[in-house]
């Protein structure tokens, strides 16, 4: 009888889990379902491109059914509603699945950390239809400045200066220019703020990068107001700790990330909401589920400081489950789990951004920079056979 596998999500953690488990296992040996709420594998670390109109959706939305269906994984679009580890069963909006082995692999949820009306009043990025309704949103707002000339519809504020909000800032920064010059409307006029709570913008990235990053994105219009956290947001105004009132029609929180709260609840092993694992990605408390991207918690072995949530460990951590799911039904000896580390890249707009890469942490800006970050887009795509994305 073929062994039930479940994967929940289609992220990287979940797409890389299932090509990689059919590799090792035939259809006779297990029956794999991967549910994810949307149809699509989206590339989330080019989603920013999408929110300021640079490329088409289809270029960060791939349809699964063209990823894996030649292998032999049964696709469910759902929402997975309730996970039932001791039963071995996972509610669905639309139904209930048994399995014999469980990946689960649903990503983070945004953490608004309690700010008063920041939920209610503000954008997030975190899938295609995010970025095209931020997209629309914006364009919106500039057609009714231009009717107006209402200040706030004029102003984007972005919370959280992270990777994710200055690639947004540095898209608007590009692209807006000759988006108001089409609408008839002075770019001048645009302000777009970063409001980040900690010292520095990326502190990923050493302080000569972020300092490059800063220049490059002022030189374009950016303002950034670090050390200073939002208090509280309103359908039209951004309160900072500072004491300062920034209006503006145009929010977008990037400012954080919590567990999934279906994860955290479920009964497994966890820890502040994020599922705690063993060597080999299985739950600490549940030898039969296995666990992929933001939604555990991984520390190198010795370590305090857990690894940070990111792409390439989720894509990392699914190869690595899914060979230990192929284990853990024919035999054989699993794999620990040692991630590589290639870098980190940060794109500045279209033309520009800051890197490190390798082992010595090379440090790239410029088109350089820009290029590797297009390059490692290319590798994932080549390595998930979704070259056909770059059409678009």
């Amino acid at each position: 009888m073929a062994k039930q596998i479940l994967i929940l999500g289609g992220g990287y953690g979940g797409l890389l889990t299932a090509l990689t488990a059919r590799k090792h296992l035939s259809a006779a040996e297990a029956h794999i379902t991967i549910i994810n709420r949307f149809s699509t594998h989206q590339i989330i670390t080019e989603l920013h491109r999408l929110a300021g109109g640079t490329i088409k959706e289809q270029a960060v939305a791939l349809p699964l059914q063209k990823l894996l269906g030649d292998k032999d994984v049964n696709i469910v679009v759902d929402t997975i509603t309730e996970i039932k580890p001791n039963d071995k069963q996972v509610i669905t909006s639309n139904g209930a699945y048994t399995y014999d082995a469980l990946v689960i692999a649903m990503g983070s949820e945004t953490n608004y950390f309690g700010i008063p009306g920041l939920e209610e009043n503000s954008f997030v990025l975190k899938s295609a239809s995010d970025a095209n309704r931020i997209r629309e949103h914006v364009e919106g707002r500039l057609d009714a400045y231009k009717a107006s000339g209402n200040k706030a519809d004029a102003t984007i504020v972005v919370g959280g200066g992270g990777l994710t909000g200055v690639e947004l800032v540095g898209e608007f920064a590009d692209k807006l220019p000759e988006v108001c010059r089409s609408k008839g409307i002075d770019f001048n006029d645009i302000s777009i703020y970063c409001v980040e709570a900690g010292p520095a913008i990326l502190p990923v990235f050493p302080k000569v990068l972020i300092e490059r990053a800063v220049s490059s994105l002022e030189k374009r219009g950016v303002t950034f107001l670090t050390g200073v956290a939002i208090t509280e947001a309103t359908k039209n105004t951004v309160s900072l700790k500072n004491g300062q009132t920034i209006e503006s029609n145009t929010i977008i929180w990037t400012g954080g990330v919590k567990g999934n709260p279906v994860v955290g609840s479920c009964g497994i092993a966890e820890d502040r909401g994020r599922a705690t694992v063993t060597s080999t990605l299985q739950s600490t408390s549940h030898a039969d589920v296995f666990l992929a991207g933001d939604c555990a918690v991984v520390f190198p072995e010795g370590g305090e400081r857990p690894y940070p949530p990111t792409a390439q460990l989720a894509w990392q951590m699914g190869e690595t489950v899914g060979h230990n799911l192929a284990v853990q039904i024919k035999g054989g000896a699993m794999e620990k789990f040692t991630p590589v580390f290639s870098g980190t890249l940060g794109s500045l707009g279209r033309k520009d951004g800051i890197g490190t890469i390798g082992g010595n942490n090379t440090q790239l800006k410029g088109l350089p920079a820009s290029l590797m970050k297009e390059a490692s887009n290319i590798r994932y795509l080549s390595h998930i056979h979704g070259l056909f994305a770059l059409a678009y």
